[in-house]
């Protein structure tokens, strides 16, 4: 007899569930192609280009066509203190609109805080400064005080008191304003000036 061994395996009879069980073989699995996925991000592309183009047109319908350039300070502080001279009669509003008109310049052209402080407040925040000589600093401090006399202690200058502080004011603007840039100032001065011997 030769020695085979013979395994037999019982398989157990199938419940009633296993038949429900079994699912159908679904079909093969489609991997997008490197095409593919470059459609996906060029159309994503074209709908931020869109959106964007949307954007733009609408802010340029609220932003108006033609802005006109910005007045410097210096020009419009002038502008308004020759407004002031029409109520060189009315002494106190006369004064307050001539001391705001400063205290705005100052601000814009040099950045100090000098409307929403008080006079004391704004004169000390000057002395640190270098933006304006000692004889400027002396100058609108005095014309602070003298504005302040107007509007807070109800003093009554006649008008040439008046027509004074209004020429301090314009005084330091005048002394204050930029500088005009000069067309070839890096030239040298004699290639800048033409030759006068021609």
């Amino acid at each position: 007899m030769t020695g085979h061994l013979f395994a037999l395996i019982v398989k157990p009879a199938p419940r009633a569930n296993d038949a429900l069980d079994i699912r159908p073989i679904k079909g093969p699995i489609e991997i997008p192609s490197g095409w593919a996925w470059l459609a996906w991000v060029l159309a994503v592309l074209a709908m931020a280009a869109l959106a964007y183009w949307f954007w733009r047109r609408r802010r340029k319908r609220l932003v108006p066509e033609k802005s006109e350039p910005a007045v410097p300070p210096h020009v419009r502080a002038r502008q308004k203190l020759e407004a002031a001279l029409e109520l060189i009669d009315q002494p106190r509003p006369f004064t307050i609109l001539v001391s705001d008109t400063i205290r705005v310049y100052l601000e814009e052209r040099f950045d100090f805080h000098a409307p929403e402080r008080t006079t004391e407040e704004f004169l000390f925040e000057l002395q640190s400064t270098a933006l304006l000589s000692e004889s400027q600093k002396v100058s609108l401090a005095d014309f602070l005080n003298r504005c302040d006399l107007v509007k807070f202690a109800r003093y009554e200058p006649a008008q040439p008191e008046l027509r004074d502080l209004h020429e301090a004011a314009m005084r330091l603007v005048d002394e204050t304003q930029p500088l005009p840039v000069l067309i070839g100032a890096n030239e040298p001065l004699d290639q800048a000036l033409p030759a006068l011997d021609q």
